[in-house]
């Protein structure tokens, strides 16, 4: 047994699991606008289009597959428009008061 594994380190909760920095910062707020974020997810759509086009090539032009490459051109397009709408939002930008709060009062 290496000294490692008897040994919490950094990387680990407290239960001696290793944590995943990337899966943590995704789940972080403000995430979506980190560029290795955004890359990831480019590729992954880019992916899904390449499959799409292998489809549509070897279905010989299925008017499904050709509604899913819409579909899909339309939910990257959508991912990208949102992005770039929460890059405009100033970082120290106040959120709303909490309803709730106000009602005690």
């Amino acid at each position: 047994m290496s000294a490692n594994s008897q040994h919490p380190t950094q990387g680990t909760d407290p239960d001696g699991v290793e944590s995943n920095d990337f899966v943590s910062n995704i789940l972080a707020p403000g995430s979506s606008l980190h560029p290795t974020f955004q890359l990831l997810l480019d590729l992954a759509f880019a992916m899904l289009l390449c499959v799409f086009i292998a489809l549509a090539i070897l279905t010989k032009g299925n008017p499904h597959i050709f509604v899913l490459i819409a579909i899909e051109g339309c939910l990257w397009a959508s991912v990208k428009w949102v992005v770039r709408e929460l890059q405009k939002v100033p970082p120290n930008a106040s959120e709303p008061e909490d309803i709730t709060k106000e009602k005690r009062d």
